[in-house]
């Protein structure tokens, strides 16, 4: 793969990455399951990657910021929606909002952040279509993800969950 940015911000970007990788706030995402055999941290750093992948490989002037912060923050929602009969009846088109909130208050997110995390479950959430490119970017990263988390068995589960701690703990090792 051609890389289309340089080593510092390449740096940046693994460095960005790696400090919310290790934040606290956003290692209570581990206790969240989500689909198959995953839970919401994992989830939300695969997405990370492979968005931040393919917005590279556009030759266009994205900012790949706002791209990795969105993706990791996508479902920052911080509940179980399975415990709860409301929160499970409208999770798949509240939790964009629920987790924006929390990525408002946590943390010192762009408009265009809170506009990826707002966006990304479109086109469920047929009434926030993804403006951006950026936006659309990580919604396709999540779709791709998710369909691949919910058609895995989820018999393997802890296997993959380690083997996928070990995957996201770079941006940009080979796999």
């Amino acid at each position: 793969m051609k890389e289309y940015i340089s080593k510092e911000e390449k740096q940046e970007l693994e460095n960005l990455y790696q400090t919310y990788l290790n934040d606290p706030k956003v290692k209570r995402m581990q206790d969240i399951r989500i689909h198959r055999g995953s839970n919401c941290y994992i989830h939300c750093f695969k997405v990370a990657k492979l968005a931040i992948k393919r917005a590279i490989k556009r030759k266009k002037e994205l900012d790949l910021k706002a791209i990795l912060v969105g993706a990791i923050l996508h479902d920052y929602y911080l509940y179980d929606w399975r415990t709860n009969k409301k929160l499970k009846k409208k999770h798949a088109k509240n939790h964009p909002k629920i987790a924006a909130a929390n990525a408002r208050r946590d943390f010192n997110i762009s408009p265009l952040v809170n506009d990826i995390i707002l966006t990304h479950m479109w086109p469920y959430n047929f009434k926030m279509f993804p403006k951006t490119t950026e936006a659309r970017i990580v919604m396709n990263a999540d779709n791709h993800i998710a369909t691949k988390e919910a058609l895995t068995s989820i018999k393997y589960k802890s296997k993959r969950i380690d083997k996928y701690m070990d995957y996201i703990k770079s941006l940009f090792e080979q796999k």
